[in-house]
């Protein structure tokens, strides 16, 4: 067993390694891509072409820092009454996201003055910079990422409970987010496809290589806990591996064009990421086959543990530098815009598709990647749980498997085939994707009890840690979803929202940008999701109202949405009127007309949910009070009826007076 002297390494060397490996990857890869090189016209100098790419390095290790101090807090170590490893990862985390809203700040100076072709702080570069930051989106992104960083830090530095260090986290996740809408994503012909790959491996790689981090920053502290936690982590880091190695090889493809960009000095660039990312892969598999276990069997391994964690950081620093160095370079598939694009290439990044026919509307298809990917995650983890739970001997019934698996391919073709294809450009397919995916997909969804799935085939943790099972708990018990809960809210949410997504600019923005589509499409769901759980709901929750007030909730939501249906059909005032009259569509309906389509299809569909809803929450009736039945029956075998032996004694007591009281009445009236 090797010393405690050989196993304890400082903390900052971890972080000195993946420093120093990303800054000398991003110098080398600067000058093989031409990341840094002198631009033809409008070069702002030196500084700011190798400062862009150095700051930037600095940003992504001090936000994937943020994260894996945060996520190791919240979820992965254990905590004992003499240790004090959360506060400490989360005041480290306060640090880092402090450094990672800087540097994102300080690389948006950096950004515009590339852009504008000026010097850093130039003749004209504040006036500029304080006219266009926000009208860029590049700058815009920006300022939103380094803003939420600077929350976070401020929340990292004041929390001390572990509810707050996974909001936290969670909200540095978040903050991420916003940089896909920059670099070559923002600019690629498939808009939405390369920024959803961006994002996907954005997030992957925060919490991969920051997961990481954490875990060598934290390890003299986690002493017998390191095994477990190094396991834990190696759950996640499997997640994180899929996540980057699928949204990169997306991502390469559309910006290589063909296996021919792999000879240019961009694809070289590439062939060194995937490389790291296969070394990577390797390292994992060895913490997962070996090292886990044997840190939990014999904590003297620690030292082997640190060196290849130490190495694995050397590979991570080397593709963070040449990730920068690539977001950077000029790809072989250039970022210029469409020649002659249609006006629905302009308003929507795809092309206007052909005549809507009844066949069209199972015969067109535009796959969506990232609810596809959702939809199939969703599915796979649903399946694999059933299947571990008939491992185990438990059963569950196979018809709630099927109506899981439905619901995700009616939300599949909601959103890649006809209706999500036209819906980009009519209001009436617009319109049945809509009612599709809030009306139809929930009730798929929500008999399918995924939860009570989740609770029977989640291992819990025995050392009160926040594992998937506890954090499920957690949210269903508490007192946000308890208000959002409640069937007002949720039908308030259910239709008001929806009038005011309609009659707001919310819906044009929904139909122009990627980001506003999303955000659509995640409330769609999740709103209809609710107002259907808190109905017919089986998962554990909040306690349910009564079947009668349930009803009640049901048809007065019901009347409204048919309300909002009719409103849309009389209206002679068209809604997005901007975007639909742009598009110039030789074989669609006149978009007022369409737009009062919209509406009877807003009506009718609703007729068919309404009335199923209706029946479930009757059928629900009918269980509890046979449920109430039942249990009434076995109280009475456990105490011989004493319920009704006690009611029995009562009405005989109520009788008893009633005659003592008529006798007495009859003394009184026979006296004179």
């Amino acid at each position: 067993m090797s010393s405690p002297s050989s196993t304890t390494a400082p903390a900052r060397v971890p972080a000195a390694v993946l420093a120093g490996s990303a800054f000398a990857a991003v110098l080398v890869a600067a000058v093989i891509g031409g990341a840094a090189a002198p631009l033809a016209i409008g070069d702002p100098g030196a500084v700011v072409r190798w400062g862009t790419l150095l700051v930037r390095v600095v940003h992504d290790l001090a936000a994937a820092a943020t994260v894996g101090l945060l996520l190791l807090a919240a979820f992965l170590t254990p905590e004992t009454t003499r240790t004090n490893r959360r506060l400490t990862a989360t005041r480290a985390a306060a640090v880092t996201a402090a450094v990672w809203a800087v540097a994102g700040l300080v690389g948006m100076l950096f950004t515009f003055a590339s852009l504008a072709g000026i010097p850093l702080f130039g003749q004209g570069y504040l006036m500029q910079l304080t006219t266009f930051v926000w009208d860029l989106e590049v700058t815009r992104v920006a300022v939103i990422s380094a803003a939420l960083a600077a929350v976070v830090a401020a929340g990292a530095a004041v929390a001390r409970s572990r509810a707050a260090m996974a909001w936290l986290s969670l909200l540095a996740v978040l903050a991420v987010l916003p940089l896909a809408l920059a670099g070559h994503a923002a600019g690629a012909a498939d808009h939405d496809v390369a920024v959803n790959a961006l994002a996907v491996h954005l997030v992957g790689v925060v919490v991969w290589v920051g997961g990481l981090l954490a875990l060598a920053v934290m390890r003299p502290r986690l002493g017998d806990d390191l095994g477990v936690t190094v396991q834990r982590f190696s759950a996640v880091a499997l997640w994180c591996f899929v996540a980057v190695a699928l949204s990169g090889v997306q991502s390469a493809w559309i910006r290589l064009g063909s296996l021919g960009g792999l000879a240019t000095a961009y694809g070289l660039l590439v062939i060194a990421k995937v490389t790291a990312l296969v070394l990577l892969g390797y390292a994992g598999w060895r913490h997962r086959r070996t090292m886990a276990h044997r840190l939990r069997a014999d904590g003297g391994d620690a030292a082997a543990f640190l060196r290849l964690v130490l190495g694995e950081l050397v590979v991570m620093g080397f593709a963070v530098g040449v990730a920068v160095a690539l977001a950077r370079s000029a790809p072989p598939v250039p970022d210029t815009a469409m020649a002659e694009p249609s006006p629905a290439e302009l308003l929507t990044g795809y092309p206007a598709p052909g005549p809507l026919t009844p066949a069209a509307w199972f015969t067109t298809w535009r796959v969506d990647w990232l609810w596809l990917t959702v939809a199939l995650v969703m599915a796979g983890v649903y399946v694999a749980g059933w299947l571990r739970l008939r491992r185990r001997g438990d059963a569950w019934p196979v018809y709630r498997v099927v109506l899981w698996v439905l619901g995700w391919a009616v939300f599949v073709y909601a959103t890649s085939g006809g209706p999500g294809v036209y819906g980009r450009v009519l209001f009436s397919a617009h319109m049945v994707m809509h009612m599709a995916v809030a009306m139809i997909v929930p009730l798929l969804l929500v008999p399918a009890a995924p939860i009570t799935l989740a609770l029977r085939a989640l291992p819990s943790r025995p050392d009160k840690t926040w594992g998937p099972r506890e954090v499920i708990l957690q949210l269903v018990h508490s007192r946000y979803l308890g208000l959002l809960a409640n069937p007002v809210v949720a039908a308030a949410l259910f239709f008001f929202s929806l009038a005011i997504f309609y009659y707001s600019p919310l819906f044009d923005l929904a139909l122009r940008t990627h980001t506003g589509h999303v955000a659509m499409m995640v409330h769609f769901l999740l709103s209809g999701y609710l107002f259907v759980w808190v109905l017919v709901g089986i998962d554990p929750g909040p306690k349910r109202w009564s079947p009668l007030l349930l009803v009640v909730i049901l048809f007065a939501t019901m009347a409204f949405h048919a309300f909002f249906g009719v409103v849309m059909t009389s209206g002679t005032e068209l809604l997005a009127a901007d975007f639909f009259t742009r598009l110039h569509l030789p074989w669609a309906l006149d978009p007022l007309a369409d737009q009062q389509r919209a509406g009877a299809i807003a009506w009718g569909v609703g007729e068919a949910p309404t009335l199923i809803l209706a029946l479930m929450v009757a059928a629900a009736w009918v269980r509890t009070d046979r449920a109430e039945a039942k249990r009434r029956d076995r109280q009475a075998d456990r105490d011989n009826d004493a319920e009704l032996t006690a009611y029995n004694a009562h009405l005989a007591e109520l009788a008893q007076r009633h005659r003592r009281s008529a006798e007495a009445e009859a003394d009184r009236r026979e006296k004179p």
